[in-house]
């Protein structure tokens, strides 16, 4: 027998990953009583402070995904489960990036490398997953529904480019030392007007 998909059972688990990546990233942070802790107490929490807003933009789009169509299916439910496996694993070298911002500790121009591209791999999985699924659901789902998943699905395939470009970068120590690869991603806001306005012109409005 084929059961029906439970869409509320699959946002309550997301939300409850989502819930324990938070409280990962405040079992994370330091403690200490010291000068040198207490300063370091304070980079970990503007670390921190960074990677949770960071978090809850991410809980905001799969948020959005799924008040924007209630079509879910195993794909579905297979991208969601990668996606969210990446968000555990993501929030640790984004705070270990910010950490390393914010402190004064020295850090090799390889280990600044690695935790670009770690960071930035980190980036495109999650956003191709919100991509695919988009996609997924603009496939399957009715013609009314069409046009925005079709954006959506477009629209975060240039955050996917955009981080490819920030690995490549970091692979290849291009303008590491002053942060190129994190530095990049500004372009995300110009590529994605550029994006809406075609889009518009092309399908319609949205």
């Amino acid at each position: 027998m084929k059961f029906l998909h439970n869409i509320s059972r699959v946002e309550a688990f997301s939300d409850a990953v989502f819930a324990f990546a938070a409280t990962l990233m405040v079992v994370s942070l330091d403690k200490g009583d010291s000068l040198i802790q207490v300063k370091d107490n304070w980079i970990g929490f503007l670390s921190f402070g960074v990677s949770f807003f960071v978090l809850v933009a991410l809980w905001k789009v799969h948020y959005n995904y799924f008040r924007r169509t209630d079509y879910i299916d195993n794909w579905t439910i297979t991208f969601n489960a990668i996606l969210l496996f990446v968000v555990l694993y993501f929030v640790f070298p984004l705070k270990s990036l910010t950490f390393s911002w914010f402190s004064q500790r020295g850090i090799s121009r390889e280990d600044l490398a690695s935790l670009f591209e770690l960071y930035s791999l980190g980036f495109l999985l999650i956003f191709l997953c919100f991509s695919l699924m988009y996609w997924r659901a603009y496939n399957k789902t009715d013609e009314k529904q069409k046009p925005t998943l079709h954006f959506y699905a477009r629209h975060f395939m240039v955050f996917v480019v955009v981080s490819f470009v920030s690995i490549l970068l970091s692979a290849f120590q291009v303008g590491v030392g002053f942060g190129l690869p994190g530095f990049i991603y500004i372009i995300l806001g110009p590529l994605c007007y550029w994006h809406a306005n075609h889009f518009s012109k092309k399908y319609g409005p949205i």
